[in-house]
């Protein structure tokens, strides 16, 4: 690998520093910035901003800067599919459409344009291969900072052309070793947002965004019965508590949502836990498919603790995942990722 071109996925921010100072020493690198925005705004001048801080930390390197300009893909793949997601009543993840699609999709094929062989992120999770040259996903090191969750729909042809420098290091090693190398962006603070939607507030976004009018519904009890009037699905998510614009006398919870009827259903917390579940857009990294049930470590939200779940794979694309143990919340157009271990098996769309 060390005679092997490498492009760095540059930020702006400290991890993607620190990964370009790690992944280019002994061998010919770059950096690159991907220009994701796509309408005028705030959004479009931290972009800007991100730019210029990533040239400055190359042109501390030593390396050349490139901008690919990978706006209208976002737009196509990853903004009107997360539109579309929430219009369907679900709750996307738009940051695992934007590593299929994006970063390592797109971003991996203007690299190899380019002349590079390989890509490196400042992602925090590990890639090894196993004996019969399998490529494997691991969890990071660091475990607070763990992103393999939002990496499961890498295929074997991606992990096989990516490095993620940070996966043995911890934060404030990262920190440390910026600050030591005189990075400026060793003290950045860490956007929670997602890219698009910095003020987060999703339902203006889709109504601006996507030349929305949200249609009043029912609120529905559990039982069916119409508790009131809703202000549009886009406004809610299951397990929503607060902003529900509906005085019940009681602790209120979303418990579900139907773009069909249009409707949403309130209940209260214990309505919100679930056993058993089906996912599908499956994409496993050990193996092709599982050929039989397995016990596994499983989760279906990003800050979620991975739970004991039995797995049986239904259909080409379809899997039953069954828990031990009821979870909270769980919400259709999530991502639930199976682990074995550190090993991450792969995963699906929640339906």
């Amino acid at each position: 690998m060390m005679n092997e071109k490498i492009m760095i996925a540059m930020s702006g921010g400290v991890d993607s520093a620190v990964s370009a100072l790690l992944a280019g020493r002994g061998r010919e690198a770059a950096g690159v910035t991907m220009q994701l925005s796509f309408t005028p705004g705030k959004h479009a001048e931290a972009a800007i901003k991100d730019i210029e801080d990533a040239k400055k930390t190359c042109g501390m390197l030593g390396i050349p800067h490139f901008v690919a300009n990978l706006s209208d893909s976002f737009k196509e793949k990853v903004v009107k599919a997360f539109i579309k997601a929430y219009l369907d009543g679900k709750t996307p993840n738009p940051c695992i459409d934007c590593n299929k699609e994006i970063k390592f999709g797109a971003l991996l094929h203007f690299a190899k344009e380019h002349g590079y062989d390989r890509i490196a992120t400042g992602h925090y999770a590990q890639v090894e291969r196993d004996a019969n040259g399998r490529f494997l996903l691991r969890r990071a090191k660091d475990t607070a900072k763990d992103q393999s969750y939002v990496l499961y729909t890498l295929t074997q042809e991606m992990l096989s052309s990516v490095e993620f420098p940070l996966g043995t290091m911890s934060k404030c090693e990262v920190r440390e070793l910026a600050a030591k190398n005189g990075f400026e962006a060793a003290s950045r603070r860490e956007s929670q947002d997602i890219c698009f939607i910095p003020d987060g507030d999703y339902a203006k976004f889709i109504e601006d965004f996507g030349a929305v009018v949200p249609k009043p519904g029912a609120f529905l009890s559990p039982d069916g019965r119409v508790l009131g009037e809703h202000r549009g699905i886009i406004h809610y998510t299951i397990g929503q508590r607060k902003g529900l614009g509906i005085a019940l006398g009681k602790p209120a919870f979303v418990v579900s949502k139907s773009a069909h009827d249009n409707t949403v259903t309130l209940g209260e917390n214990e309505n919100l836990f679930t056993r058993r579940l089906t996912i599908t857009n499956l994409n496993f990294i050990p193996f092709d498919s599982v050929t039989s049930p397995l016990k596994l470590l499983a989760k279906a939200r990003y800050r979620q603790e991975a739970a004991p779940a039995r797995v049986e794979q239904t259909g080409k694309d379809e899997m039953i995942v069954e828990f031990d143990e009821p979870q909270r919340a769980v919400s259709p157009g999530q991502s639930l990722v199976l682990y074995d271990g550190d090993i991450v098996v792969g995963g699906g769309k929640i339906q």
